[in-house]
């Protein structure tokens, strides 16, 4: 059975910002719920520390552009003393959600003419005459059907790649330990979801701008600043390539932010900060996920339902959902166990009913 998806109808369009609404500055502009939206239900069955989803740290609702709806709970457990209670300041774990912030940086350099996303990835080794992995372009990386032999598992130590490249032996120079798998498959013929591919696309950042200061001067200047997520930071491995499969910590309002930023197409103050169709690229399905039978684009989650719904996801039930017929951000950021994650996308689907998808249909998604 094929990997890929049937075609389907064409993208949702995405809205503009709102005549009169401010882009979130140093606050967001905020306003009320919708008539009819009655929330307190489902958050208090999300912030319930004995519920399903277990620990809910903090949620966020932008419609239109505003802020409508946010909240905060729990305790960030330490092992050195008593855990810190979260507030709305509170950077928050992104985990894979950073796999989005990474297409995004990407976006950019393409659009400075600095990468090329059909040319293949520029990485030690792969250019040696005979090695199969010399065809693997960014495009290929993108999608995560760059062929690479990467378990992404996190039953086995021994076993798992990821668990190896984040925490063992390949933490000092994870692209470098991504780059080195061999190939499972041709490029571009299997789809296979891994962090080792996110780092290998930040190696080829990292050596395209220059690893560490220079890599992390540009996240700030071109992403976070502009966006005014001034919370948020990326975390960087001993080589100086940002952890970009898994760590960026950041407040809700900046996860919301970022999630304003692809509703928007782009588009931030007015000003196109990706190239055309670069968030379409990102959204648009190229992959069936084996797991779940939900769709995988460029970085970006996505499936067919009637809102045009799109979104990043993070290890632990870390969520941003983007709405386009709907016109809503949905932000939740927490820590569910994997066997509960069923329960956490239910719980997404009801609030995003509750907006207005209640007549789609949750089975739809």
């Amino acid at each position: 059975m094929s990997d890929e998806p049937a075609p389907g109808a064409p993208l949702m369009p995405l809205p503009p910002q709102p005549p009169g609404v401010p882009w979130p500055a140093s606050s967001w502009p905020t306003g009320p719920l919708p008539d009819g939206v009655d929330l307190e239900g489902l958050l208090d069955a999300a912030f319930d520390p004995d519920g399903p989803l277990h620990d809910t740290y903090a949620v966020a609702c932008v419609l239109g552009g505003r802020l409508v709806y946010e909240r905060y709970g729990g305790t960030l457990p330490r092992f050195d003393g008593p855990g810190r209670p979260v507030s709305v300041a509170t950077p928050l774990l992104s985990w894979s959600v950073a796999k989005s912030m990474l297409h995004a940086v990407v976006g950019m350099l393409v659009g400075d003419g600095i990468l090329d996303p059909a040319a293949p990835a520029v990485v030690p080794g792969w250019d040696q005459p005979g090695d199969s992995r010399r065809g693997i372009t960014l495009a290929d990386l993108l999608t995560m059907r760059d062929g690479l032999a990467f378990v992404e598992g996190y039953e086995d130590a021994e076993t798992s790649d990821v668990i190896q490249m984040l925490f063992g032996r390949g933490q000092a120079d994870m692209a470098a330990f991504a780059a080195d798998r061999p190939l499972a498959a041709a490029p571009g013929t299997r789809y296979n979801y891994s962090t080792g591919t996110s780092m290998v696309i930040s190696g080829v950042i990292a050596r395209a701008l220059g690893a560490g200061a220079p890599y992390r001067a540009y996240l700030d200047e071109r992403l976070f600043g502009p966006l005014g997520m001034t919370s948020a930071t990326a975390t960087f491995d001993d080589s100086g390539a940002w952890v970009a499969g898994s760590f960026v910590h950041a407040s809700a309002r900046d996860f919301a932010r970022f999630g304003l930023f692809y509703l928007r197409d782009g588009v931030w103050e007015g000003h196109r900060l990706l190239p055309e169709r670069w968030v379409d690229a990102g959204r648009s399905p190229r992959s069936v996920d084996p797991d779940d039978g939900y769709l995988y684009g460029a970085h970006w989650w996505t499936r067919k339902d009637p809102l045009g719904t799109f979104w990043a996801a993070g290890h632990d039930g870390q969520y941003i959902d983007l709405c386009p017929a709907l016109d809503l951000v949905l932000v939740r950021l927490g820590r569910t166990a994997s066997d509960r994650t069923s329960e956490v996308r239910a719980w997404r689907d009801t609030v995003i009913d509750a907006f207005g998808g209640a007549d789609a249909g949750s089975s739809s998604r």
